[in-house]
């Protein structure tokens, strides 16, 4: 256990480059992705406790309101503002901002301007693959990492903080939602070590379970049974995706976050190499989540559209309609997948 704890060097170095700009007294904003998971929120409310115990002023400040399955990570001693209540003001008049969880500075969707603008340090905690417009050079950053934060905990391991209940809980939320329970191919034994040292540190995981899967309102299994029932299956190439028109969380009352996890049941169709969820945004925009198998690359793949990723699961933005955007994807797919079976 003790040898699986151990902070890769490169790890401990930039972790010590990054902690030169972590001093008493500077306010420090924290940001993540638009529609922020929880490898996200909870890298944020973990980093935000460890800043605080060495008499940092700490704020959250998001692209996009704090998804409410996340929130109880947040308590009453974790300030988060939102953009709509004046959180880009907050992030412009901070002396460092600390971006988690993004690789590539239009994943900060309407901040992204606001810290392309700053001139005060800033700092990157991230596991995925590099892009070509990072938030910044001062990156911590390993693909290797099972999330990132697992990353936030190597920072509370080099830097002495104390892992407290409430930090636990939260690197504990970020380990188990970006491996998919334990489950995807990016589960390492370091990271079954380190959710070892959480659960030590206090974590309940049937309450984290609870929590995070055992509460969903009624409308996700209502949106949930009409996104199944588009499914579509082509075989030849080992191909499976789901849609979800505009309007879909409306009609069903739900928010945006209750629609993660259903690209998984794209993905779990038998002899699926790759799997693709579409989601219309209205306004000429179509999101699109793509999970893969079998050495398939999805980031490579993601790129076509501007997206990327991980290996196995990432995402773009394309504009256009649904059924267009649809058409495009699936031919270009079809294009990049060989097929498994002859036609």
């Amino acid at each position: 256990m003790r040898d699986l704890l151990a902070v890769p060097p490169a790890r401990r170095t930039a972790i010590e480059r990054l902690a030169r700009e972590l001093r008493a007294g500077r306010s420090i904003v924290l940001s993540t992705h638009i529609n922020s998971d929880g490898d996200g929120c909870g890298s944020e409310t973990g980093l935000a406790r460890m800043l605080a115990q060495r008499g940092m002023a700490v704020t959250i400040v998001n692209p996009t309101p704090w998804p409410e399955m996340f929130r109880f990570l947040l308590g009453d001693d974790v300030r988060m503002v939102e953009v709509s209540d004046g959180g880009a003001d907050v992030m412009r008049k901070a002396d460092v901002v600390i971006v988690l969880d993004i690789a590539d500075l239009r994943r900060l969707g309407r901040l992204a301007d606001v810290v392309r603008a700053l001139t005060v340090p800033k700092l990157v905690i991230d596991h995925h693959v590099p892009s070509d417009d990072p938030p910044s050079e001062e990156i911590l950053s390993d693909t290797t990492a099972c999330a990132t934060g697992e990353l936030v905990y190597d920072v509370g391991l080099v830097l002495g903080f104390d892992i407290t209940p409430a930090i636990a809980n939260s690197l504990y939320v970020a380990l188990v939602t970006d491996t998919g329970g334990f489950r995807f191919s990016n589960t390492s034994p370091r990271c079954h070590a380190v959710a070892a040292q959480l659960l030590a540190e206090g974590v309940e995981p049937e309450e984290m379970y609870q929590r995070i899967y055992a509460s969903m309102p009624v409308g996700r299994l209502t949106l949930l049974r009409d996104a199944l029932a588009t499914l579509e299956v082509d075989p030849v190439y080992g191909l499976t995706w789901i849609s979800v028109p505009a309007g879909a969380t409306e009609k069903h009352n739900v928010r945006p976050e209750d629609l993660e996890g259903i690209a998984e049941h794209a993905r779990s169709v038998a002899g699926t190499r790759m799997a693709i969820f579409f989601r219309d945004l209205g306004h000429n925009r179509v999101k699109i989540s793509f999970r893969t198998t079998r050495g398939v690359d999805a980031n490579d793949f993601a790129h076509q559209f501007g997206g990327g990723g991980h290996v196995k699961a990432s995402g773009a933005m394309v504009e256009g309609s649904l059924d267009d955007v649809r058409k495009r994807v699936i031919a270009a797919a079809r294009v990049y997948l060989e097929p498994v079976t002859p036609k």
